[in-house]
């Protein structure tokens, strides 16, 4: 396998036949060895948040793809803490898309002066750019068809696309009793297709979860999603 990628919370191999294996670590996003799926940075490491994020990960991408949602999942193995997927471009060098349902995190911190702390939101999107040197900056439509990142047709695919999973994301948690705040996604091009597809992954590492007032910690959040 050819290592093309080191990632903050995993690794990108090509495969010969084609498509790529996605490594997950037991890093995750945060500062000062805080836990937080909005940070630009890895804030900690968890014993066994991997095989988690990808356990949690397939859970949700059979659920997607069952019901057609465009998604570069092809299978994965959970003991070794790998996933096998379409290859896709990534949009420039990399967007991250933000569905909130409650104003915390950098929302809350860019818009505290007209929000409340955990206030709802009516799924609310922004986009980002993925750039660690400016801190992830969020970025309008018009900037990203200026800039020849996407279409406004492609932003609206994405927007679209993101409220629907985002949506049945957050009815998921409900069945175990839990409210989704927000989740971070992200997609791409399929690489033979052109087809905006889900891409990475869906975890606890990149959403914030409650429990009445409890935040739930990633590897919480994967045991109360996956028992029975």
């Amino acid at each position: 396998m050819e290592l093309k990628y080191q990632g903050k919370t995993k690794d990108v191999y090509q495969l010969e036949d084609g498509p790529l294996l996605l490594k997950f670590k037991d890093d995750v996003t945060g500062e000062n060895g805080v836990f937080d799926p909005g940070a630009n940075t890895v804030g900690l490491t968890i014993d066994g948040a991997g095989r988690a994020g990808l356990s949690l990960t397939t859970f949700f991408y059979k659920k997607l793809n069952a019901i057609e949602v465009p998604t570069h999942f092809i299978s994965s193995d959970i003991e070794n803490a790998t996933m096998t997927v379409k290859p896709a471009t990534v949009f420039g060098k990399g967007l991250e898309v933000i569905c909130r349902f409650r104003a915390v995190g950098s929302f809350l911190r860019r818009y505290g002066a007209y929000v409340e702390e955990g206030q709802k939101l009516e799924s609310f999107v922004e986009v980002t750019i993925k750039d660690d040197d400016r801190l992830d900056p969020p970025i309008s439509a018009d900037a990203l068809t200026e800039l020849q990142i996407l279409s406004l047709e492609e932003y609206e695919t994405l927007k679209q696309r993101t409220v629907e999973i985002s949506n049945f994301v957050k009815a998921e948690l409900a069945k175990k009793g839990l409210e989704l705040y927000d989740i971070k996604l992200e997609f791409g091009r399929d690489a033979e297709t052109g087809e905006i597809l889900l891409i990475d992954e869906i975890s606890g590492g990149n959403m914030r979860a409650y429990k009445g007032s409890e935040y739930i910690e990633p590897l919480q959040l994967e045991k109360i999603m996956l028992s029975k």
